[in-house]
């Protein structure tokens, strides 16, 4: 239908031309007619590919863009991670550091501390030796009261003075417990100052045995001094 009208069209317009239609001239019309045709179906094929190639691109340009977004997130979402664990180990650097120069002053503290105890000791050992051995010389010899003998070097201004020591009562040569110093139990029965001054702290005793019941001595240390202690009233 279509090409019968478009045939109608070229014949009227050679007619409107030249005034007849010869057979040649009607063919090569015809002729013209087809290949406007085709041409025109070729244009409207090509056309159709184009528009099928534009949508393809618009949907791989959606694609791209929707993946290069999530990339984006992504991304951020990484370097926000690395910018909060970035402070998270700074802070806990920090505060490691400082726990290390705490625990450095409080080791320099703790050394000097056991410089100035350990001189103590060493102080307190060399003066009971002095103490025992002038005891011991006084024993062999039948001299007086047990006192410190005024030739002594006197304790270091660090060191406080122990007490008179207490003369065991006439007659007897154990050391009553009761009333004794701790200087004194450290002077005469040997003892360290921390035992004599747990006996000191426990006081009273009934029996001499309560010292080992109230785990004030070891039982070893008890044995050595049971004969020369008393704990009458």
């Amino acid at each position: 239908m279509r090409r019968e009208w478009i045939l109608s069209v070229i014949v009227v317009g050679a007619m409107l031309t030249s005034g007849c239609v010869t057979s040649k001239k009607y063919e090569s019309a015809l002729a013209e007619a087809d290949a406007t045709k085709m041409e025109l179906e070729k244009t409207r094929q090509q056309k159709n590919v184009m528009e099928q190639q534009v949508k393809t691109l618009k949907e791989l340009n959606a694609k791209i863009g929707s993946e290069a977004q999530a990339a984006r997130d992504e991304l951020q979402r990484i370097e926000h991670g690395r910018d909060k664990e970035r402070g998270t180990i700074e802070g806990r650097t920090k505060e490691l550091e400082d726990k290390v120069k705490a625990l450095s002053s409080q080791n320099k503290n703790v050394r000097a501390e056991y410089e100035d105890v350990k001189r103590h000791n060493e102080t307190l050992k060399s003066l009971v030796a002095r103490y025992q051995k002038e005891l011991k010389d006084r024993s062999r010899s039948g001299a007086g009261a047990l006192t410190p003998s005024s030739s002594l070097t006197p304790f270091p201004s660090a060191v406080p003075a122990p007490a008179a020591p207490v003369a065991p009562a006439a007659g007897s040569a154990s050391m009553n417990v009761n009333k004794a110093s701790a200087n004194d139990l450290v002077l005469f029965l040997g003892l360290k100052k921390d035992e004599a001054d747990r006996i000191v702290t426990n006081r009273p005793y009934r029996v001499k045995g309560e010292l080992v019941a109230k785990n004030v001595l070891p039982k070893e240390t008890f044995d050595m001094i049971k004969d020369r202690i008393s704990v009458s009233p």
